[in-house]
């Protein structure tokens, strides 16, 4: 009978380590994912419990609040419970960061991308993958914008007209004189300067001038950018602030929650924002069939044939100081994220994610859709170009110039100061970060 018991413990325990080992033994190990996106907190909180109750191994996702990721990441990485998963935003990003990154190259998840091009490669090893394509533009209400074109005097009748910056500048400030009977409250959402939302001006708005200074110099980073499109770049931030829901000194206390707001209400016609700004919200007040999303048009030649801005920034990183059972961990979860029905479905519909992996789902998310039509119709998509830039002490300085300049008047000096802290900022950044 003894040895009865104890052939029968012998099974029960190879049958436990094969359970915990179908997925590389990692129930040893635990994952701690700290997360750059406030806005899919939920769905990463829900993704980590499913895999979970699934597999029994431990997820813990902690996202960092807005425009604080470097920070946080800076605190958490020499804790002795660091991250064993985190971001970067490229390149740039990842120098900082490299020597704590695990070789990828040789996992599940990298054999899992469409293309190599979307790894993040140093010395043979893959430090960075990947895993989100996202599209950014001008959202619009397509309601709102059929509203105006009927009206007797509107100067523009149809969005076939809008094919540059003069034609939708005429568009916006027409609508913006036509706000009462349109009833709304302005043709933009308000351009906030709250940590919230001003990454959408001082990053995204900035990429459109180093996108196109870059294609007339023909590179792809620069140690010193020389602000060729920085007038440009002045008459659509200019257009934003004077065309919008509130009057520009009052930026400053404006959030990114107030601006979608007043376009999920239909309080204004335009909302500068990406693909993942699609939501329940959004779902439910406007509807998928009553959005789209434009180019954004700063008056640069050749931009008729402009699409929207399409790329990534966040790249997945494994630590490698973490115990070997949680590296493990760390990497079944990112297989089952990519690899999953449950993981690729979250991502694609809950997340409203463009995924580079095999398995990836069709997003519903219409904000996509229109990406994809605009690429169908040939239009040529504006590279991000954020992994280039220096540092984010520079993006806040650009960042703290633009809302001077629209709480001081809009003054040619205060623009002055706007171009000093792009030009002389990005010289003097790159200079810092390359010793």
């Amino acid at each position: 009978m003894k040895r009865i018991i104890s052939c029968i413990c012998i099974a029960l325990l190879a049958l436990s380590c094969l359970s915990g080992c179908a997925m590389g033994g990692s129930k040893e190990g635990s994952v701690y994912f700290l997360n750059f996106k406030p806005e899919q907190d939920r769905q990463w909180q829900s993704l980590a419990k499913d895999y979970t109750d699934e597999t029994g191994v431990k997820v813990t996702v902690v996202t960092a609040a807005a425009g604080t990721y470097e920070d946080t990441l800076s605190a958490e990485i020499v804790k002795s419970k660091a991250p064993t998963l985190f971001q970067v935003n490229g390149p740039v990003g990842l120098a900082g960061w490299k020597d704590y990154c695990y070789d990828l190259s040789g996992s599940q998840v990298y054999a899992q991308l469409t293309d190599d091009d979307f790894a993040l490669e140093e010395k043979d090893q893959v430090l960075g993958i990947a895993y989100v394509l996202e599209t950014y533009g001008i959202i619009y209400n397509k309601t709102l914008l059929d509203r105006y074109f009927k009206l007797s005097d509107a100067k523009i009748k149809d969005l076939n007209e809008v094919d540059g910056f003069e034609p939708f500048r005429t568009m916006v400030e027409d609508i913006q004189a036509h706000k009462s009977e349109l009833g709304i409250d302005g043709a933009f959402t308000s351009a906030g300067r709250d940590s919230s939302s001003e990454w959408r001006f001082k990053t995204h708005l900035a990429n459109i001038p180093i996108y196109y200074e870059y294609q007339d110099e023909g590179i792809d980073q620069s140690s010193a950018i020389k602000g060729t499109y920085l007038d440009e770049y002045r008459q659509i931030w200019d257009l934003y602030l004077k065309n919008a829901t509130c009057a520009p000194g009052e930026i400053g206390a404006k959030t990114s929650d107030e601006a979608l707001s007043e376009f999920n209400n239909g309080k204004a016609v335009f909302y500068q924002n990406g693909t993942w700004a699609w939501d329940d919200t959004m779902k439910e007040k406007i509807g998928a069939e009553n959005v789209g999303m434009l180019p954004i048009y700063i008056g640069a030649d050749g931009e008729e044939d402009q699409g929207l801005c399409t790329g990534s920034e966040n790249y997945w990183c494994v630590n490698k100081n973490a115990k070997e059972a949680d590296i493990q961990a760390t990497l079944d979860f990112l297989y089952w994220l990519v690899n999953s029905e449950k993981g690729t479905t979250t991502l694609a519909e809950e997340m409203g994610f463009s995924i580079p992996f095999k398995k990836a789902k069709k997003s519903t998310n219409p904000l996509i859709m229109e990406a994809e039509a605009s690429l169908d119709a040939g239009e040529t998509p504006v590279s991000w170009n954020f992994s280039t830039i220096p540092s984010d002490q520079w993006k806040d300085g650009v960042g703290a110039a633009l809302l001077a300049y629209a709480q001081g008047g809009m003054t040619d000096a205060l623009w002055q100061k706007v171009e000093t802290a792009f030009v002389d900022g990005w010289k003097k950044e790159y200079d810092a970060a390359n010793g």
